[in-house]
């Protein structure tokens, strides 16, 4: 046992398992599904540098090095995925992300609890909904024979193709997402809302701080860490755009549109048995999302943030 900076010893890592076994038997099932779901699969990451055969297996396939990486980056519709997936995240960076903020002060506003309850369970419904009936949903209210086409017909009125138009799509899965998804967003800005202290709120109210004032100098600044963290963690996932919501619309507005990187992989390399190069496309799809986490936790650094983790 030796003694701390501040006088007080310091306990073995003996001594500290013992004290935290309850603790850390809780996180085991946690652990076991990271590692057997996350990390075992990424021994599947050498058929990337392989002509692999599923009969022969991983040992016994013909190694062929940076072959489908040279074939990956020459393919005209690879970069094709490559700018729609940069597209789109970005769209659904600039137009979702503020999205769950600006809930999460509304609904941390709302003076009557019943009604905030109200309206949370609301939201946070179309999360437990699947793709595909989010996506049929839409369907059913902006699809050609949907209720607001309907509606036009009826008025005389000429309809509005926003489900099979290319030219609307980014939008169009945008809305989705944020239908979707804005809601389960808002609990961690709930959370982080709850922990600023009140006293400063009446304190600056005593001063005659109004609600814009008492939001721009205690709410936002309180806010600032998770919403830095947040944007982190969603540039990291950036190029994750959504699979099964662009898996299933795809034919509806053609594959030079919807396909992004993760329906590349699954088209090209899964469906037509060329299991190397859809693992050598999710590599490449990798190594980008870990450089944009990188990137972005080091400018979260530059303003002074935390980030993913203290310097």
């Amino acid at each position: 046992m030796t003694t701390t900076s501040v006088g007080r010893p310091r306990l073995s890592w003996l001594v500290r398992l013992r004290r935290d076994r309850s603790l850390l038997l809780m996180t085991v099932p946690a652990v076991a599904l990271l590692v057997v779901f996350n990390y075992v699969p990424l021994f599947g990451l050498l058929t990337a540098f392989q002509d692999y055969d599923p009969l022969v297996g991983v040992w016994h396939s013909d190694w062929v090095g940076l072959d489908q990486f040279r074939q990956l980056l020459g393919d005209p519709l690879f970069w094709e995925s490559t700018v729609n997936t940069l597209y789109l995240s970005f769209v659904q960076l600039v137009l979702f992300f503020p999205i769950p903020i600006a809930l999460a002060l509304l609904l941390n506003s709302v003076l009557s609890e019943r009604l905030r309850n109200f309206v949370q369970s609301v939201v946070y419904l179309p999360h437990f909904f699947s793709w595909v009936l989010a996506i049929t949903v839409f369907q059913q209210m902006l699809g050609g024979a949907g209720v607001l086409n309907q509606f036009l017909r009826t008025h005389d009125i000429g309809t509005w193709d926003i489900m099979t138009n290319p030219h609307t799509f980014a939008l169009l899965v945008t809305s989705q997402a944020i239908w979707k998804e804005a809601g389960w967003s808002i609990i961690v800005f709930l959370a982080a809302l709850a922990a600023i202290n009140t006293d400063l709120y009446e304190a600056a109210a005593a001063d005659g701080a109004g609600r814009w004032r008492r939001l721009w100098h205690i709410t936002l600044p309180g806010l600032r860490g998770v919403i830095v963290l947040m944007l982190v963690l969603r540039l990291g996932n950036a190029l994750s755009v959504g699979f099964e919501q662009f898996l299933i619309q795809r034919d509806a507005v053609g594959h030079d549109t919807a396909d992004v990187l993760d329906t590349f992989s699954f088209y090209y390399g899964i469906a037509t048995g060329n299991y190397s190069y859809g693992a050598a496309a999710g590599l490449f799809k990798s190594i980008i999302s870990l450089l944009l986490i990188w990137g972005a936790n080091r400018l979260a650094h530059a303003f002074g943030e935390d980030g993913l983790y203290r310097r």
